[in-house]
C-alpha cells in the first residue's frame, strides 16, 4: 500500500502536517521511490535573500494540491512510494560547510533506490546535489530551466555560489555537456558573450524570447530526442517564470516563461530517465500572496507526474 497525501475532506487544508502535499514523514529514504527533501538556505544568493524560507512555504502551499492530475491522467501516488524526509541541516553561517553537508546528506539518501525531489533554497544547492548524483550515476544529462545560465567563474571571488553552479558542474564532469539544455535564459548581462561560452562547451541554450507566445511541447520533444535514455537531472529555478507569475524570487527578470509553458515543457519530458529534480529560488518575503510558492509546489507535482514508474489512469 503506497502512501497517499492527506485529503482535504479528511483534514481541512489549513491543518495537518507541514509536509509536501501533507504526505507522511520519515527519517530516511528507506523503502521510498520518491523522497521530498528541503534545503533551507540563502547564503549563496547575490541579490535578494529569503530562500531559506522557501521549503517551508512550498510545503504550506502544496496542501492545496490533490493527488490526481486531471489533465495528464497521472496518479503518481498509486505507483510510487513517496514521503517527506525533512530538511538538510545546513550551516547557515558557512556556505562552504553547507555545501559539504548537502553532498553528505544526499550520499546517504542515494544509498537507497530513490529519486530525490528537492525544495530550495538558493540555486547553489544544485552543485552539491549533482556531486552526489554523479557518484551514483556518473555524468548526467541536465534540463536547467532558469532566467540565468549560472555559469559565472566566480562571484565576489567565491567559486561556489548560486551563479557559478553549472560552470563548476561542467568542470567537475558531473554533467554531459552536449546533453545540457538551458531554457528560459534572458535579461541583461555584463558582456555580449555571457551565454556563448557555455555554448562552446556543448550546452544547448534556449533564450526566453525565442519561445515567446509559443507552445513548449515541440521544444520538449527536441530535448527528449537529444537526451535519449540516459539518466537526467532536472533543475527548475522559479525565476525562469515571468515575475507576473512568480514575483517571490531573489533575482527576477521580466519577459519570462508563463505557467502554461512551464507545464507544457514538463509534461513533454515524460519518458526521460529522471533520477532527481529540484525547485529552487522561492523567496517568501517577496511572495506576499503565496502565489510563487503555490506555483513552485505545482511544478514539483508536475515533475513527480513524469517520473519513471508513474501510474496513469
Amino acid at each position: 500500500m503506497t502512501n497517499q497525501p492527506l485529503g482535504g475532506n479528511e483534514m481541512a487544508r489549513f491543518g495537518g502536517p507541514n509536509t509536501f502535499m501533507r504526505l507522511p514523514s520519515q527519517e530516511t529514504a528507506e523503502g521510498l521511490d520518491v523522497a521530498f527533501v528541503g534545503i533551507p538556505m540563502d547564503i549563496g544568493t547575490s541579490w535578494r535573500s529569503g530562500t531559506r524560507f522557501g521549503p517551508k512555504s512550498i510545503r504550506a502551499e502544496s496542501a492545496m494540491i490533490r493527488p490526481y492530475n486531471l489533465q495528464t491522467g497521472a496518479a503518481p501516488f498509486d505507483g510510487l512510494q513517496a514521503a517527506d524526509i525533512g530538511d538538510v541541516p545546513v550551516n547557515t553561517f558557512n556556505l562552504a560547510d553547507t555545501i559539504l553537508r548537502i553532498t553528505a546528506h544526499y550520499d546517504e539518501i542515494l544509498k537507497h533506490d530513490v529519486i530525490p525531489m528537492t525544495l530550495g533554497g538558493d540555486h547553489t544547492l544544485t552543485l552539491p546535489v549533482l556531486r552526489s548524483i554523479a557518484k551514483k550515476y556518473g555524468p548526467v544529462a541536465l534540463v536547467h530551466v532558469d532566467a540565468h545560465a549560472d555559469v559565472n567563474d566566480h562571484m565576489f571571488g567565491e567559486r561556489e555560489a548560486h551563479g557559478t553552479v553549472f560552470r563548476r558542474a561542467f568542470e567537475e564532469g558531473l554533467i554531459v555537456p552536449d546533453k545540457v539544455w538551458q531554457i528560459g535564459l534572458r535579461g541583461t548581462g555584463y558582456t555580449a558573450t555571457d551565454f556563448t561560452e557555455a555554448q562552446g562547451w556543448g550546452f544547448h541554450q534556449v533564450q526566453a524570447h525565442e519561445v515567446w507566445h509559443q507552445s513548449l511541447t515541440p521544444l520538449a520533444a527536441r530535448v527528449k530526442a537529444a537526451i535519449g535514455d540516459g539518466p537526467v537531472y532536472i533543475s527548475y529555478d522559479i525565476d525562469s517564470l515571468d515575475p507576473a507569475y512568480a514575483p517571490g524570487t531573489g533575482t527576477p527578470e521580466i519577459g519570462g516563461l508563463t505557467t502554461p509553458q512551464a507545464m507544457e515543457l514538463i509534461r513533454g519530458l515524460r519518458g526521460l530517465n529522471v533520477v532527481g529534480c529540484d525547485l529552487v529560488e522561492v523567496s517568501p518575503p517577496y511572495d506576499t500572496s503565496g502565489n510563487t510558492a503555490l506555483t513552485a509546489a505545482n511544478i514539483l507535482f508536475e515533475l513527480m507526474c513524469i517520473l519513471p514508474g508513474v501510474t496513469f489512469r
